[in-house]
C-alpha cells in the first residue's frame, strides 16, 4: 500500500514568510505573551527569533499595523493596540489575505529580471535598442509636474520590453505578473506609497548602455545595482519614517512644555 502526500491548498501555498511571522506575534498577542499597549521587541531581535530578514520583520509590523494589532509610537518602538484582543477575536481564525511586500517582490524581481537582461542582451537588435532607448528619453524628460503614475508607466515599458527581447513567452508572462502584484498587494501598495519611490533615469540609462554592449554579465549587473538600489531605498524611506515620527513627538512635546511655561 503506498503512502499518501499532503497537499497544501492554493491559499497555504501562497502564504508569505512575513505573514507566517505576522500571524506568530498575532497569535502571542492573543495568547497573552504581549500584553496590550505593551512594547514589541526591538525589529533585531524579532528578525533573530524567527530567524528572518530585518526587511521580513518590518513587513510583518507593517501587516500587524493594518490590521490594527499594533502601532508605531514615535520614537519609542511598536506597542500592542489596545483594541487588538477585540480585533483578532473578530477576525477569528482567518486573517486577511495580504498578499506579497515590496521587499519580497523587488528581490523575484532582482532574481528574474538580472537574467531576462542578461538573455536580452544576447539577442538584442538596433530596432529593440531603439525602442528602449525612447523609452530612457521619455524617463529623462520626465515632468515633474506630470502625474507619478505615467513615470511608473514609462518604467514598466522598460522593463517588459527587456523581457520581451528575450522571445520568451513565459519569461514575459513572469516579468508582468510581478509587476502586477506590485499594484495588487495592499501592503506593497502601502509601503511603496510611504516609501515614495520612484523611477531613476540615471539607473535605467545604464542598464540601457549595458544592453548595448551586448554583454550578458554587464547586463545582467546592470539590473542588479538597479534593483538592489530599489530595496535599498524601500529600506531608508521606512527608516527615515521612524525618524520623522521621531522628529514630530519631539516638536509636539516641546510646544506642550512652552504651553506649560506660560502657566
Amino acid at each position: 500500500m503506498t503512502g499518501t502526500r499532503s497537499v497544501q491548498s492554493p491559499q497555504n501555498r501562497r502564504r508569505k514568510l512575513y505573514d507566517k511571522v505576522a500571524d506568530s506575534i498575532a497569535n502571542s498577542i492573543r495568547d497573552g505573551k504581549f500584553a496590550s499597549e505593551g512594547r514589541l521587541p526591538s525589529e533585531r531581535d524579532l528578525a533573530e527569533k524567527f530567524k528572518v530578514s530585518r526587511p521580513t520583520v518590518r513587513e510583518a509590523m507593517i501587516a500587524l499595523e493594518i490590521r490594527g494589532l499594533v502601532e508605531s509610537r514615535r520614537g519609542s518602538g511598536v506597542y500592542v493596540t489596545a483594541r487588538a484582543a477585540n480585533v483578532i477575536q473578530s477576525e477569528g481564525e482567518a486573517s486577511p489575505e495580504l498578499n506579497i511586500g515590496p521587499f519580497e517582490l523587488t528581490e523575484a524581481r532582482r532574481l528574474f529580471e538580472g537574467e531576462a537582461a542578461a538573455l536580452a542582451a544576447t539577442l538584442m537588435t538596433p530596432e529593440r535598442l531603439a525602442i528602449l532607448e525612447s523609452l530612457v528619453e521619455r524617463m529623462e524628460r520626465f515632468d515633474a509636474k506630470s502625474e507619478t503614475r505615467d513615470l511608473e508607466w514609462i518604467d514598466r515599458q522598460f522593463h517588459l520590453a527587456i523581457a520581451e527581447t528575450t522571445q520568451n513567452s513565459a519569461i514575459v508572462a513572469v516579468v508582468e505578473n510581478l509587476w502586477d502584484w506590485r499594484y495588487d498587494s495592499f501592503l506593497c501598495r502601502s509601503m511603496l506609497a510611504r516609501a515614495t519611490v520612484t523611477p531613476v533615469a540615471s539607473e535605467h540609462r545604464t542598464i540601457l548602455n549595458a544592453l548595448k554592449t551586448r554583454d550578458p554579465q554587464k547586463a545582467r549587473e546592470a539590473m542588479h545595482s538597479h534593483l538592489t538600489q530599489v530595496i535599498d531605498a524601500i529600506f531608508k524611506a521606512t527608516e527615515l519614517d521612524v525618524v520623522e515620527k521621531a522628529k514630530s513627538q519631539i516638536k509636539a512635546k516641546r510646544s506642550e512644555y512652552a504651553k506649560r511655561a506660560l502657566i
